[in-house]
């Protein structure tokens, strides 16, 4: 019995993987020292920090690849996922060396990785950092031949004393949001189950969200990188909004004693989280406990002239307050 009769054909593999590693190198600096094909990767130190601290973050896209299965559509999920990464570490005021992706599937298509690693070099460049390698495990018994699964690693480095974790937040200080492309990476699982119970198909046309649902739904990650990181010393927290909603999310960099009030009159929630709501019923204040509602980043800092003003950091016991919920 050969490896192939299991269902793990290794020189197919081997074969596809050796088209992307082209794609691959072109995202690689003069930090990267070694090339594809080694045990590890390394990547050396920026020479220009006094006091570098390493930033570290891993995450994956969840249920949102099967929406992307469904659709048949991949690209946006590879930079769905370097994006989420980048937003991780930029709330330490970090920034993006390289990352690190793990590819997991039943059987390992060309038409599938491919377009997802073209979406996370796409992302890389746009971040100015490098996809330094990864892992691509073929498990036919774990997962269905259609079936995959993506997580990243990402590090990044910022001075020591430039490190934004909450602690310089005082009350007073001014709340700002910025936009998010839409869902994000997050509350997919809810997402899924209330458009298959109202029985609505990704191809179907949604005219109050002005085109199909499966478009809606795999609009990419947003970075915000480059709009935040010119502002880095003006700021004291940063919250990446992400699974867990605004409940889930600002509490984690609030000084004790403070709580962030949030007026949701400042803006208007896109159509998409309204017409999931509405279809799906879901009470407005797991809503906010969910998703992003339009805004993927939550800024705090003092003039500042950056995205819109939402609310302000306040004294109190009660981390998150959103104006009527």
């Amino acid at each position: 019995m050969l490896y192939r009769d299991s269902g793990v054909d290794v020189n197919k593999a081997n074969e596809i993987l050796k088209g992307i590693k082209p794609l691959i190198q072109k995202t690689h600096n003069k930090f990267v020292l070694n090339s594809l094909g080694y045990f590890g990767a390394a990547f050396q130190v920026p020479s220009d920090f006094k006091n570098p601290v390493l930033v570290s973050s891993i995450d994956g896209i969840g249920t949102k690849i099967l929406i992307a299965i469904e659709a048949n559509s991949y690209e946006g999920i590879g930079e769905d996922i370097v994006n989420h990464c980048v937003n991780d570490i930029l709330t330490m005021g970090a920034k993006p060396l390289y990352v690190l992706d793990y590819f997991a599937c039943g059987k390992l298509e060309e038409e599938v990785i491919t377009p997802i690693i073209q979406g996370m070099i796409k992302s890389c460049d746009e971040n100015e950092c490098s996809l330094i390698g990864g892992e691509t495990a073929e498990m036919p018994s774990m997962y269905r031949e259609t079936l995959f699964d993506l997580a990243a690693q990402i590090t990044g480095i910022v001075e020591k004393d430039r490190i934004i974790d909450g602690t310089r937040i005082r009350e007073g200080d001014k709340v700002f949001g910025l936009p998010s492309s839409g869902f994000h990476t997050n509350g997919y699982s809810l997402i899924r189950s209330i458009i298959y119970k109202a029985n609505i198909s990704l191809d179907d046309y949604i005219p109050e969200l002005e085109g199909p649902l499966g478009e809606i739904l795999l609009r990419p990650h947003r970075s915000y990188y480059k709009e935040i990181f010119p502002h880095l010393d003006s700021i004291t927290g940063l919250s990446h909004i992400t699974g867990g909603g605004f409940f889930g999310n600002i509490p984690r960099i609030l000084p004790e004693g403070l709580s962030c009030y949030i007026d949701s009159s400042k803006w208007e929630v896109p159509a998409p989280f309204k017409f999931i709501g509405r279809i799906g019923k879901v009470p407005e204040r797991e809503m906010f406990s969910v998703f992003n509602m339009g805004i993927g980043m939550v800024v705090i800092g003092r003039d500042l002239d950056i995205g819109f003003e939402v609310g302000e950091i306040q004294k109190g016991n009660e981390p998150i307050i959103v104006n009527g919920i």
